[in-house]
């Protein structure tokens, strides 16, 4: 019986997870009463509260998914080259565009740009970092990479929000490129070898 209840939680969950993605991206804005959102996912309006707590936090966990499901296996792991790894995050927002300006502009964008921010900082490692950058106490790596993770979001919220359409993966990809291999200068071979990403 347990398996079955917490099958159909996570089954509720999911759909309301892919409605929150779907209604965000058709209507351009994360004003969204949560009547239309339990509505499109078949579910209570009150599963919503029981499983989220509110709207906003339900947008966030479904942007949060939607990354963890497509963007990272996209992205591939470290042994990947450094641009086909920012070429799949370009063209994964790309792809995603209404949803992502709409989540950056709207009523959770504080809350979004600080998880997106908690999840790309989870891909660099503060080994990396000090392989880079040299001896970091444990602060100063964690600053860093908060740094680093931070102004990458800035770029790419601003790319998402203000380029004209349609966007180009491979103008970011490559922008991108250049500031990690300019941070990396510091350390030629790494520089040589990595291509400069912090890992």
């Amino acid at each position: 019986m347990q398996d079955r209840h917490t099958r159909q939680v996570r089954r509720n969950r999911a759909a309301l997870m892919d409605a929150a993605v779907r209604l965000v991206s058709e209507r351009g804005t994360t004003a969204l009463p949560v009547i239309d959102l339990s509505e499109a996912a078949d579910v209570s309006r009150q599963l919503v509260y029981i499983q989220f707590g509110d709207r906003d936090a339900l947008l966030v966990a479904a942007a949060t998914d939607l990354v963890e499901r497509e963007l990272l296996p996209a992205a591939g792991d470290d042994s990947a080259p450094p641009r086909a790894r920012l070429l799949a995050m370009a063209r994964h927002f790309a792809r995603h565009r209404p949803f992502y300006r709409a989540m950056l502009t709207g009523s959770c964008a504080f809350l979004m740009a600080r998880s997106l921010n908690r999840l790309f900082g989870s891909l660099i490692s503060t080994t990396g970092l000090r392989e880079l950058f040299g001896d970091l106490d444990e602060t100063t790596a964690e600053d860093l990479k908060a740094l680093i993770t931070g102004g990458t979001g800035a770029i790419v919220n601003d790319w998402l929000v203000d380029a004209a359409d349609p966007l180009d993966p491979e103008e970011l990809a490559d922008r991108l490129l250049r500031l990690s291999t300019t941070l990396a200068r510091s350390h030629p071979t790494l520089a040589a070898t990595r291509g400069g990403l912090p890992r």
